[in-house]
This record gives C-alpha cells, sequence and structure tokens, in this order.
C-alpha cells in the first residue's frame, strides 16, 4: 500500500505575489524619498553658483576687475563695471560668466541686508553708451551684488528653491566674501 506524504513549501506564484509586493513598497519608498528628500539638482546648482561667485572674486582681485551679479526669477549672469564708460557691461567672449539658467521648476529667492529682493523674469537692459542725453526715467543698470577687486562683496542670501514641493538650500555670503551653506529649513 502507498503511503503519500504531505509536502509543505511554496509555490512559484506565491513566491513571485511576494517579489511583486516587495518592489511595489520598494518603489514607493525611493519615490517619495527623492520628493521629501534632499534635491540633488538644488544642491548642484547652489554649489555651481558658489563656485562661480569664488571664481569671480578671484578674477576680481587678481586682475583689478569689478564683477556684479544679477539674479532673474529662474537665471543668472554676472556682469563687469567698465572704468572707461563708467556703466556696467555684459562679459563678453568669457564662457564661464554667460547667462545661465536654472532647470525647470527651480527658482532664486534673493536677500541683501535682510530685505527680501523682487526678481524679474528677464535680464535688465544695459544702458547705450552712444545715447548723449541721460534719461530722467530710466534707472541706471545695477546689479544685485558686487564683487569687488579689493576683496570685499555684497552680503547676501540666495535661496535655491521648487516651490511646487516647498524645498529650498541656502547660500549666504558675507561682506568678506565668505560663502557657507545653510539647510532651508524656516
Amino acid at each position: 500500500m502507498p503511503t503519500y506524504r504531505k509536502e509543505y513549501g511554496f509555490t512559484l506564484i506565491e513566491i513571485l505575489v511576494v517579489v511583486i509586493i516587495i518592489a511595489i513598497i520598494s518603489s514607493v519608498a525611493l519615490m517619495s524619498m527623492n520628493l521629501i528628500g534632499d534635491d540633488r539638482e538644488l544642491a548642484t546648482e547652489r554649489k555651481r553658483l558658489a563656485t562661480l561667485i569664488q571664481v569671480a572674486q578671484d578674477e576680481a582681485m587678481m586682475q583689478g576687475r569689478e564683477f556684479g551679479l544679477e539674479l532673474m526669477t529662474s537665471a543668472y549672469r554676472f556682469v563687469e563695471f567698465d572704468p572707461f564708460d563708467n556703466q556696467w557691461r555684459e562679459i563678453q567672449g568669457d564662457e564661464l560668466f554667460r547667462l545661465r539658467k536654472l532647470p525647470e521648476g527651480m527658482e532664486f529667492e534673493l536677500y541683501v541686508e535682510d530685505k527680501h529682493i523682487m526678481l524679474e523674469n528677464d535680464p535688465r537692459e544695459f544702458e547705450d553708451p552712444e545715447e548723449a542725453g541721460i534719461s530722467l526715467t530710466k534707472e541706471a543698470y545695477e546689479p544685485h551684488l558686487f564683487v569687488f577687486s579689493s576683496g570685499e562683496s555684497t552680503a547676501f542670501e540666495i535661496r535655491v528653491q521648487r516651490p511646487r514641493n516647498d524645498q529650498q538650500l541656502v547660500m549666504r555670503g558675507d561682506i568678506l566674501g565668505e560663502i557657507e551653506f545653510a539647510s532651508g529649513e524656516y
């Protein structure tokens, strides 16, 4: 008389169901970490801007040039003071200090001397040196931040942020040109 033993174990279907459940839970956890956790793209843009400011500080001191930084809502550019025309000018032929745009969904917020500066969407226009008279209605162009050849700079706080999910990273600079990173928790 044959005896049958009952074997216990998992079927292939049961194992696949468990693997699929684990995969779904893992993907949800990874996606939520990206939405809630640190945003690497914000950190990259903040670091890029800080590095460019430091390069401008070095260039200013070594070459005796005066630089400025104009911030827009989602872009920025460096400008240079022309002592012959006594005006600010776009830096020509220098790929490093060109107009740079932030990735979509990112914005700047700027504070100078603890005052919130309203940023425009587009760069401001420079004055035309060929104009004979000075317009009383047109305000002379000035960048938001200055980098002087003496090594001094405008004290500032720049927030690189994604408004749609309330993430932001903060960068502060003092009058001596020192830049520090801070968290965006306010």
